[in-house]
């Protein structure tokens, strides 16, 4: 079992782990500013999905953890692929000033 970083609107359970209200010393300091940023990059990385995943927006709470796993894992993984593709044709050359103007496709209309 993990943890679950969290934030004042959910109940005090111990796998829980809440944002320390106001810290005291160094070290708590640290460790609450580490959580709070882990936790808005969760947030953040979830917004993401749920914008491009239109099965990540609805309710949760009646699948199976396994299948809610795969799900999200997949999303990621797709979501990753997407992303890695839009980089790859942001690095293309677009320059058609060098296309040789002779040069043609021919489109061909018959039945395959």
């Amino acid at each position: 079992m993990g943890y679950y970083l969290a934030d004042g609107i959910y109940p005090s359970w111990s796998t829980f782990v809440k944002t320390i209200p106001c810290p005291q010393g160094n070290k708590k300091k640290i460790f609450a500013a580490a959580q709070e940023s882990a936790r808005k990059d969760v947030e953040r990385a979830f917004r993401v999905l749920q914008a491009r995943f239109a099965i990540v927006r609805g309710l949760a709470r009646f699948w199976d953890q396994k299948v809610l796993k795969n799900i999200m894992t997949a999303c990621i993984k797709i979501h990753n692929m997407i992303v890695e593709d839009e980089r790859d044709a942001s690095q293309i050359d677009f320059t058609y000033d060098a296309i040789d103007e002779s040069s043609t496709i021919s489109i061909s209309h018959a039945y395959t």
